[in-house]
């Protein structure tokens, strides 16, 4: 089934955009989510009249992300944890503690956006990866400390 694009999927395309996908998908997906429509002559005239306005939401979403990623630019967050013999740390740091962290500084970020390849097990200082969306990334510091006792 051909939809076009209401809004940006990552894994199929931009907003706009005219796709080929399974039936299912679309009629069970894409379309009561409102992430699509189908592609039929009425929607595609109604796409070319709406594109600008697609564009233009697509460009201050992506300069709302530009201007967050600016604001991340020089945060750090720091984290204190208990530690064993040779600085090993009972448990780990995760995005969720990243997360706890980063609210107590009055930043709010979903920790579904920071890429974590594995959860943090040693004492140190990480850079932490943000995707904020619409190709947007920024870069956070994560500083892991013993905790005193």
């Amino acid at each position: 089934m051909k939809v076009i694009l209401k809004e940006t999927v990552e894994t199929l395309g931009k907003a706009g955009d005219i796709i080929k996908v399974a039936d299912g998908y679309a009629r069970n997906f894409l379309i009561p989510k409102g992430l699509a429509a189908e592609a039929n002559v009425r929607n595609i005239k109604a796409l070319d009249h709406d594109k600008q306005n697609i564009v233009r939401k697509a460009e201050k979403e992506r300069k709302r992300h530009e201007s967050l990623a600016a604001s991340l630019a020089g945060v750090t967050c720091t984290i204190s944890r208990r530690v064993g013999e040779q600085d090993k740390l009972f448990g780990s740091v995760t995005a969720k503690d990243i997360e706890e962290s980063l609210l107590a500084q009055d930043i709010t970020i979903d920790r579904k956006t920071l890429v974590l390849d594995e959860p943090i097990k040693a004492i140190g200082e990480f850079p932490i990866v943000v995707k904020l969306g619409a190709g947007v990334t920024a870069e956070i510091k994560v500083n892991v400390i013993p905790e005193q006792a």
